[in-house]
């Protein structure tokens, strides 16, 4: 049977882990979220009400063969202009959906254009806001909300979710996760980017429907800001708190990570996991496309 291979996340994160997937020959569905709302997709989407189109971008961008179209789509406009900071493959997103009326359509329409291998499509049809209770080094806890200032806030998340709380689901995201025969989650920006996904009811639900195997890339280090401080066993007991129940078969962590091995064994299994601890890093805190490719190659056999 062939395999039918989703993946989830957002931003760099994603576009590295479709980069490993098309090195072992998979031409996946790759869901980003809806939540960005800082840089080029965050004023597009203040001033025209659209879904955020960068992780969008940056995921047909990974699926896409070398070539003038793909330096074009990932054209970043400077100067001092309305269009300074803007990607141009956000504003050709956006001109398909407003032509064509159609999120999914204008995705697939640009793939085309690009030679995708594979369909990028977002979780849900509208724009969300991530909302998180933080507690402060002080103890107090506070509201922050949206992706970007939480993403550069400090302090520990206790609490996350979305408004609207249940957004328009993306039939065809629900569609591919029910019909997968493997799913790979993150890594990304990991309560912005990756946790989020499973904060749409639709997707939660088909994730914990789906027969496919699923596999969780755990990030390789801490990120400045949402994830600051957190070591890799911190991230599995994280998942294990934000998206409790939610069974996973294969957990995917550096090697080098400075955790008890036994410990790390432990918590995969608390998931239902197995653990792969493979090198998987091109330098600290970012994947090698070539090294993930190898570990995937053992969770997608």
């Amino acid at each position: 049977m062939p395999r039918r291979v989703v993946a989830l996340g957002g931003g760099h994160g994603l576009s590295v882990t479709l980069a490993a997937l098309r090195q072992l020959g998979v031409e996946p569905t790759a869901i980003a979220g809806t939540g960005d709302d800082g840089g080029s997709s965050g004023r597009l989407r203040a001033h025209l009400g659209v879904p955020p189109p960068g992780d969008l971008r940056m995921a047909l961008a990974a699926l896409a063969d070398e070539g003038l179209w793909l330096r074009v789509l990932q054209h970043r406009f400077g100067g001092s202009g309305d269009v300074e900071g803007h990607a141009l493959g956000n504003l050709i997103l956006v001109a398909l959906w407003e032509e064509t009326g159609d999120l999914v359509a204008g995705l697939d329409r640009l793939g085309a254009v690009l030679g995708v291998r594979g369909r990028v499509l977002p979780n849900c049809l509208e724009p969300v806001v991530v909302v998180a209770d933080v507690i402060d080094a002080g103890g107090d806890t506070r509201e922050v909300r949206g992706q970007a200032r939480l993403t550069a806030g400090e302090g520990r998340i206790q609490g996350l979710r979305l408004e609207p709380p249940a957004p328009r689901e993306c039939p065809e995201a629900v569609s591919a996760i029910a019909q997968a025969t493997h799913v790979v989650i993150g890594p990304g920006s990991w309560f912005t980017s990756v946790l989020t996904h499973t904060l749409v009811p639709a997707i939660d639900q088909a994730l914990r429907e789906t027969r496919a195997r699923i596999t969780l890339i755990v990030n390789a280090g801490p990120q400045a800001g949402e994830t600051e401080g957190f070591t890799t066993l911190r991230y599995l007991e994280s998942w294990r708190d934000f998206a409790p129940g939610l069974h996973v078969d294969d957990v995917i962590v550096d090697a080098t990570a400075g955790d008890s091995h036994d410990a790390l064994v432990e918590a995969a299994s608390a998931l239902g996991a197995r653990l792969h601890a493979r090198e998987v890093l091109a330098s600290p805190g970012l994947h090698d496309p070539r090294l993930l490719a190898a570990a995937l190659s053992d969770t997608l056999a």
